[in-house]
């Protein structure tokens, strides 16, 4: 099945949809249009390198999601604080979903995000569903590498506890280490 952004949407808005009806067996992947009484929040679906680096930046979105394969030339920042869903009701949390779903929300296509440099400033960041080839500068708790993914190249922290707070079950190629 060909992913286009309408069959993407529809899977966005079917994931939550379960999660309103109480689905707690697995996170939802990207979500569509949360509404309470004081936030309207949207998952950031990029498919350029500039539309990329501001969803990730401290005015960015708490989710983003890639359609292919990029490359930014300019190191990627990942900063400002985000909740769950957009929720400030709900857990400090921040997402990038390098990949597309289907309907049941198995990943269906990985990408590739390339860059010289990304430096973690958000806390409970997560990497999921595809590769970020390029060095990881992690500045805060809770940096996360899903199962589904893969750092190709070294994750500095900047300290023990950083490092410490880490969950990594993906694949990491290179160091892992305190700087």
């Amino acid at each position: 099945m060909k992913i286009t952004p309408k069959v993407l949407l529809a899977s966005i808005l079917a994931g939550a949809l379960l999660t309103a009806c109480g689905n707690t067996e697995s996170e939802p992947k990207e979500e569509k249009a949360e509404e309470s009484a004081d936030v309207v929040t949207t998952a950031s679906i990029v498919n350029e390198a500039d539309a990329l680096t501001s969803a990730l930046s401290e005015n960015g979105t708490w989710i983003v999601a890639t359609l292919q394969d990029l490359t930014v030339d300019s190191d990627i920042v990942v900063a400002g604080e985000f909740h769950d869903k957009g929720d400030a009701a709900k857990d400090i949390y921040r997402k990038l979903a390098l990949y597309t779903q289907d309907d049941d929300r198995n990943i269906i296509d990985s990408f590739t995000l390339t860059a010289p440099k990304m430096t973690v400033q958000s806390e409970n960041f997560k990497i999921q569903g595809g590769t970020f080839a390029g060095d990881v500068y992690v500045e805060a708790n809770g940096f996360t590498v899903d199962a589904t993914a893969k750092v190709d190249g070294n994750v500095y922290y900047k300290s023990d506890e950083f490092k410490a707070s880490a969950v990594i079950d993906g694949e990491v190629t290179g160091a892992q280490e305190v700087q």
